[in-house]
């Protein structure tokens, strides 16, 4: 978690067939127009989730660890993998990808910004090329107390639009509290702000910086920013998959 700040669109240009099973992303898209945040269909199984659980204790498999306090960042930790990422990460950023530049190539007249590229690993050199070669998937924890304040996942110049975060734990079973929380910055109005509390396994989506929204004199820019509300028991890991990467 780096650099704490704070009309439906076309049909995505980037094929679905490569994406996890069930995930719709006509209605990610919808939602993401609508509300500016996605609840997706399950993206891991139980068993998936038991596996990504099982590296936090395999200090190998990160490249560095933060604990959020130390920062002013909240209060819980977060550990970035490492390259080379596990198989089931690698995979998910290839494969939630496509669909997703395809959205933020939707955004892009908008907002009057680039386009991006439809694979990843051409994304991945492109970062590589700007200096952006450490890899930015995570796994966040939090226990009793612990919360997360408000931020954006930028990292350096290139920054990919849009995000995703898997929960790991199962609500109201492995932990109470711990809401995922975004506030949207709207023009000359008051922020709105959005609770929503994902099942293991489910996945949400949404904006890195900001998304378009049309006004009474064409699209604006509503900038969102999310964080954690506190868990009151137990214990709340999510799996953070961001596209860039960081310097």
């Amino acid at each position: 978690m780096a650099q704490h700040t704070l009309d439906l669109f076309a049909q995505s240009s980037a094929p679905e067939p490569d994406a996890p099973a069930g995930t719709s992303w006509t209605a990610v898209r919808d939602a993401l127009d609508t509300d500016g945040v996605a609840l997706t269909d399950p993206l891991l199984s139980a068993e998936e989730c038991a596996e990504a659980l099982s590296w936090w204790d395999e200090p190998a498999r990160f490249r560095s660890t933060v604990v959020m306090q130390r920062h002013g960042f909240g209060r819980g930790t977060y550990r970035y993998l490492a390259d080379p990422l596990p198989g089931l990460v690698q995979r998910l950023r290839e494969r939630l990808y496509p669909p997703l530049a395809g959205i933020a190539n939707d955004w892009a007249p908008l907002l009057k910004e680039r386009r991006f590229p439809l694979a990843h690993r051409d994304l991945a050199t492109e970062c590589a090329e700007a200096g952006q070669y450490k890899p930015t998937p995570l796994l966040l924890r939090y226990g009793p107390g612990d919360h997360a304040t408000l931020h954006q996942d930028l990292y350096g110049d290139i920054v990919f639009p849009l995000q995703a975060a898997i929960m790991l734990n199962q609500p109201d079973r492995d932990f109470t509290g711990g809401e995922s929380v975004f506030v949207e910055q709207r023009p000359r109005s008051q922020s709105r702000v959005l609770v929503l509390r994902p099942q293991r396994g489910h996945g949400l989506v949404f904006p890195v910086r900001h998304r378009p929204v049309l006004g009474a004199h064409g699209y604006r820019r509503h900038a969102m920013r999310h964080g954690t509300g506190t868990v009151h028991t137990g214990t709340r890991t999510v799996l953070g998959i961001i596209f860039h990467n960081a310097r």
